[in-house]
């Protein structure tokens, strides 16, 4: 079966793992749904430029995860969805006991709780179409865990079991619910995060990825966003129809470790 034709909506995709992700099901025909925070001409552009590219609908729509109400109706203002791709995501880095508690609050509503909604708001559409598939976008740290990032861990984790949770719920219905746990992605987010490692390790680019940032990926090299878009186009097809409630990593061996 063709995914051509099917609406998916992508939380968090106007740029970095989102966005690939949402390129790449373009790129097989499917009309896409892009989303974030903000409301710009760029955002509602940057669909237009999808549409346009790869011969499907495309749409922005700005919806704060943050919020339930906005992750509730974002999914009615999709006016359909096939395929959701829980993605948005926000990140931040301190020991426990100097976590802001408004950081931990927020990982959390975005990272994890936008799921919930708008996975409760997508199903009931899934169930009248009699197919639907659900992939949230977790972590390597939803399966194994780094100090100063409690609040990513425990939204990460919390993914997965949701996930185990949505397929047991829909194990009788044509939908599936699976995760894919990605390990480092050279998106903007984490370039962005080079020079100020190399001047506080003295180190030079090269280094800095293989010994620092993909210390723990046996690899070292990066999961690109055009591999984890081609996890979840597999994930959304006739070959996965009996994978559910499962994680699949893109780590580079990270979590055989």
């Amino acid at each position: 079966m063709s995914l051509a034709g099917k609406t998916a909506v992508i939380t968090g995709s106007n740029s970095g793992i989102g966005l690939g992700i949402a390129r790449e099901m373009a790129k097989a025909g499917v009309n896409v749904v892009l989303n974030s925070f903000s409301d710009r001409a760029e955002d509602h552009a940057l669909a237009a430029e999808i549409a346009s590219e790869f011969g499907v609908d495309a749409k922005y729509i700005a919806a704060d995860m943050s919020k339930a109400d906005d992750c509730r109706r974002l999914i009615v203002d999709a006016g359909r969805c096939d395929i959701l791709v829980n993605n948005a995501g926000i990140q931040h880095v301190a020991p426990i006991e100097d976590f802001p508690t408004g950081k931990w609050d927020a990982i959390i509503a975005i990272n994890l709780t936008s799921a919930f909604h708008t996975t409760a708001a997508a199903l009931p559409g899934m169930r009248t179409h009699s197919w639907g598939r659900i992939v949230n976008i977790a972590s390597a740290h939803g399966l194994t865990a780094s100090p100063y990032k409690s609040a990513y861990v425990a939204a990460k984790h919390g993914i997965v079991g949701m996930t185990k949770v949505v397929a047991l719920e829909t194990a009788q219905d044509p939908i599936t619910a699976n995760a894919v746990c990605p390990g480092y992605v050279l998106t903007s987010m984490v370039e962005a995060q080079i020079p100020e490692t190399m001047k506080e390790y003295g180190m030079d680019r090269e280094t800095v990825i293989k010994d620092v940032m993909l210390a723990r990926q046996p690899s070292k090299e990066f999961a690109t966003v055009e591999q984890l878009g081609g996890t979840v186009i597999f994930l959304c097809s006739d070959c996965a129809a009996q994978i559910t409630g499962t994680t699949i990593s893109v780590d580079g061996g990270w979590t055989a470790l």
